[in-house]
């Protein structure tokens, strides 16, 4: 199978750098083919503006959204751009590697997303009608391939549980997980979160790569989040919101869940554990 890597940290030699390049190995060798976007190596350009489309009328008042439709549609995108959706089209798979940074990606990676998630490519796809609302939600150009982050964070998972300071991780990572991710078809694999990752041994980093590697292995096996498809009858169209009938007396981003998904949290729940448990031992 073909696995894009979307990998955003500056520092070659820190721990992402490390995961990153076991993740390449144990994926070479399961078989897979791997490609590698460093985004930080490649000076990847983090903002969508005006020099994006060389060939647009200048006096015109600029639109994001239909400047990239219309470059798209006439192949006149530029050349980063156009590659990077060329690699989404041959990937079975898209893993996006980051540090969890001000309680999300760090912003070359947003702007990886917002220059190659063209209108026509990514959205503003599919029928509009009062029974479909685009293809997007669990259809989409992406449908049929699978998604996971790989994310590390300074902070205890503890910060990060249904009533730690930091909010729970799974309503952090939801904007990018179901927004950005299934919304254009992405099936998405539950993520592999390495918690208190500023300080670590190299026991604590056996641990974690361990894990990792396992998750590697499942790929393309594990069970994706059970997030409710937007055309099946869950919403009201063109409304989109929950019919009364769904999650009565539920809000929220876990209303958008078919099932909770209590065994597989963060899948990284493991990890989690084993590295708490060397700390503990350590401090002994």
């Amino acid at each position: 199978m073909n696995v894009l890597i979307v990998y955003a940290h500056p520092e070659p030699r820190s721990l992402n750098g490390s995961l990153r390049d076991f993740a390449v190995q144990r994926l070479e060798q399961a078989g897979h083919t791997v490609q590698v976007s460093d985004l930080y190596a490649m000076n990847w350009k983090t903002t969508l503006d005006v020099h994006d489309f060389p060939s647009r009328d200048a006096n015109a008042r600029f639109n994001p959204a239909t400047e990239s439709g219309h470059a798209f549609a006439n192949g006149l995108q530029r050349e980063d751009v156009a590659r990077e959706q060329d690699k989404l089209r041959w990937a079975d798979a898209v893993l996006l590697q980051f540090p969890l940074w001000w309680f999300s990606m760090p912003a070359i990676l947003k702007g990886w997303f917002e220059r190659i998630y063209a209108h026509g490519f990514a959205y503003g796809v599919g029928e509009h009608s009062d029974r479909h609302w685009g293809d997007r939600y669990g259809e989409g150009t992406f449908a049929g391939k699978r998604a996971m982050l790989i994310v590390t964070t300074g902070g205890w998972e503890s910060h990060y549980a249904p009533r730690g300071i930091n909010g729970p991780i799974d309503d952090i990572l939801f904007p990018i997980q179901h927004g950005m991710l299934y919304y254009p078809g992405f099936a998405v694999l539950p993520p592999f979160v390495a918690y208190r990752m500023s300080r670590i041994d190299d026991a604590r980093y056996a641990i974690v790569r361990d894990a990792l590697g396992e998750r590697l292995d499942t790929l393309f096996t594990r069970e994706p989040i059970p997030y409710r498809p937007q055309n099946r009858g869950a919403y009201d169209i063109p409304a989109l919101t929950l019919k009364a009938d769904i999650a009565p007396g539920k809000a929220g981003f876990a209303a958008h869940l078919e099932e909770p998904v209590a065994a597989d949290r963060t899948a990284a729940d493991g990890v989690a554990k084993q590295v708490a448990g060397h700390i503990a031992q350590q401090v002994e």
